[in-house]
Order: C-alpha cells, then structure tokens, then sequence
C-alpha cells in the first residue's frame, strides 16, 4: 500500500507485566522492567520496524533476559522468515556488544548503534577539543575514523540534552552533597567512631549516586585520635563534566554516509519508541492477565497486528493530509453505530431495519479522507463478528 521498504531495521525491546503468578508460565520471570513494576514477572518483547514503523517481526524472551543476549536470536529468526540480505540494523547502546556487532559482520550486515555512555572517555579529547558540525538546530556531530578503518564513530552532543543532564546531574550532586553533609555532622559530633561503619556509610551514598559520584573525592582521616570526614568536589573533572553532558557516541560499519546521514538514521530509532507507546496505551498490551504460555503469547501476537492496522491507519491519514492521529481518528468516529428500528405489524411479527448513525461533517471529512463510503442500511444476513459471537 505505501511502498515500504526494509533495508533499514530499526530493533528495540520492551517488557510487560503479568497480574498474578503465572506459575505455569515458564516464561514469566522478574527482571528489569520497563514498567516499573519490578514486584510483578514480566515477558520481554522484541520488536523490528523500518523507518516509517512498520513491523516487519517480533519475538518474545524469558522476563529476565538481558537486551544484549537476544541479538543473534532474532538475526537468524529475520533470515529464517525472509531470507539473507544486506540490512542496516539501528538499534541502542543496550544490545551493542562485541560478540553482536561480530555476528553482524560475518553476516554481512550493516550495524549503526549508540554505545555505552563509558565509552566517551576514550575520546575526551575530541569532545573537549575537536571540530564540529551543525547538522540540525542545536545539534553538532563530529566524525572520527577507526585507525583499522572498518568502523567510524560519531560523536554527538545536543543543546537540549544537555540540558536535561545538567538538571539531571545537578539533582544528584545536590542530593549527593547533602547526604555528605549529613555523614560529616555525624562524624563530627562524635556519634559516628568506626572507621567500618563510616566507610560502609560512604559506600552507600556513593552507590545511590553513581552518575555524579566521580566527581567527588572523598578521604576518612585521622585527627587527634577522632575521625573525620573529608570530601570536595575535584575541579580538574569540572570541565570533562560540562563537557560529556549532553554527548553520546555512535558506532558504525556503513561506508560512503555524511555524519548528518548517520546521524539522522539513529534518530529514527524514535519510531520504535512509537510503536511501544501505542502498543502499551492504545492497544492495551499491558498488563497481561493470562497465566499460560500459549494465551500470552497469543495476546501479544494480536497486539501487534493491532499495531500494525494501527500504523495502516497512520499513514493513510498522512497520505491524504489529515493532522489527525490514529486514536484521534478512532475516537471521533467512535460514535457512529449501528441500530436496529423495530416496527410491529397488524399480524404480531416484526420488521427490522438495520440503519447506520448519520456522520456529522467532521466524520464525513474523515471517512472520505479514508476513502470509506457508509451505506444507508446494513442487511441482516451479512456475516461479522456480531454474528459469530452469538451462534
């Protein structure tokens, strides 16, 4: 209908829950959940669309299997269903591994992926010092080739991102600080004398705030025979710290793509995004109230054909100009129904009319829109769903 293509695969996962035990249910185990909802078992859910959304596969895991295990699974189950081909596979920092981006090259895939966030210290002095590109507002790129050459990076850094860490960061070093503060009133008033007990304490408040707690140069000393606490903010990490927030750092094989290229194919990552907001708000995938395997799985299959009508419905209101989106559309013409008008005869049986609500004009626009024409009266021996859920 849309000529969608699949060169470009865009992987992520998710998680939902179960309400209940689902001790028949070997798949449902605790793990991270997305939901956060770490007291309830969970499935996780895998999902492939292309850069418009459209689903091209999914699989489920076991609730607690880990995002970078489940790579390799799903390459072999795309090359199972539609064969090999030389696909771009975009996906994030949590599935990128090493043992992954090999199984990719041997392959012959193409990998672009965000990384983890502790990579960027290996190129601090490009992002202290380096060239950049504008390739979108307020976003800059540089791009840095591997001396092998097989791989290149892009780094990236976002004016509205670092903002958002800088808040981010600024509530955790705040929180940080005072926690010290609260430590260094006990060990000054003495209520606080072993040493175990004081480091263990250190330990703790350094392991709540581990995105900050590097920043931080923390000393237990000995002063007169009384313990006491030292700590100051290191001001030689001042600098990188304003300078990593709001930067990530993606990994590539593609040869022959502009860093902005690159750059905006991450990005369509968000499409993937989009498909399980609608999945767990629209389309009801969460929570899950089967407690056998079979009917779970098939709950989640019947969610992602609903995803894709739901993605149909999309674009066919994109192709013909419409700003309304597919909840807005299915909400306006939720008020259109059928009825049946009953009318007695003189010889005790009825006749029965099976009539459609009238379109107001704004559903009329809509329908026409869609290219759906309502006719005036619906016959009683057409077959729909109505009909088999009463034989």
């Amino acid at each position: 209908m849309f000529s969608a293509e699949f060169d470009v695969l865009l992987y992520d996962l998710t998680s939902t829950y179960v309400e209940g035990q689902a001790a028949a249910n070997p798949m449902m185990k605790r793990g991270y959940s997305r939901d956060h909802r770490g007291d309830c078992k969970q499935v996780v859910v895998a999902l492939i669309v292309n850069v418009d959304g459209f689903p091209l596969s999914y699989e489920t895991f076991d609730g607690n299997r880990r995002d970078v295990t489940t790579l390799e699974t799903v390459l072999r189950m795309v090359e199972r269903k539609y064969g090999k081909a030389r696909r771009i596979w975009v996906f994030d920092r949590g599935i990128i591994s090493e043992d992954n981006l090999a199984a990719l090259r041997r392959r012959g895939g193409q990998y672009l992926a965000g990384t983890p966030r502790s990579k960027l210290k290996e190129f601090q002095k490009q992002l202290l010092d380096g060239e950049w590109i504008t390739v979108k507002g307020d976003v800059e790129v540089q791009y840095i080739p591997t001396p092998e050459g097989g791989e290149t990076y892009i780094l990236c850094r976002s004016a509205a991102r670092k903002e958002k860490e800088t808040a981010m960061r600024t509530r955790a070093s705040s929180n940080m600080e005072e926690a010290l503060r609260k430590l260094e009133k006990r060990v000054a008033s003495g209520r606080l004398k072993d040493r175990l007990i004081l480091e263990r304490s250190i330990g703790r408040i350094q392991a709540r705030h581990p995105s900050v707690n590097d920043l931080y140069q923390i000393a237990v000393a000995e002063e007169s025979g009384a313990l006491r606490l030292k700590w100051n903010l290191i001001e030689d990490r001042r600098k990188w710290r304003d300078a990593r927030e709001g930067a990530y750092l993606l990994r590539t094989n593609l040869k022959g793509e502009s860093p902005e290229q690159l750059w905006k194919k991450y990005t369509q990552l968000s499409e993937a995004e989009a498909a399980f907001r609608a999945l767990k708000s629209e389309l009801s995938i969460r929570p899950i109230f089967h407690q056998i395997e079979r009917r779970v799985k098939a709950h989640i299959m019947v969610a992602f054909l609903g995803y894709a009508l739901w993605v149909t419905l999309k674009h066919l209101l994109k192709r013909n100009h419409s700003d309304l989106s597919p909840a807005r559309a299915l909400a306006l013409l939720s008020t259109l129904h059928s009825a049946d008008i009953v009318l007695p005869t003189t010889d005790y049986r009825e006749i029965r009319l099976r009539r459609i609500t009238t379109p107001d004009p704004q559903q009329q626009l809509l329908l026409h829109q869609l290219g759906i024409t309502l006719p005036e009266r619906l016959s009683f021996d057409a077959e729909c769903s109505g009909d088999f859920l009463t034989a």
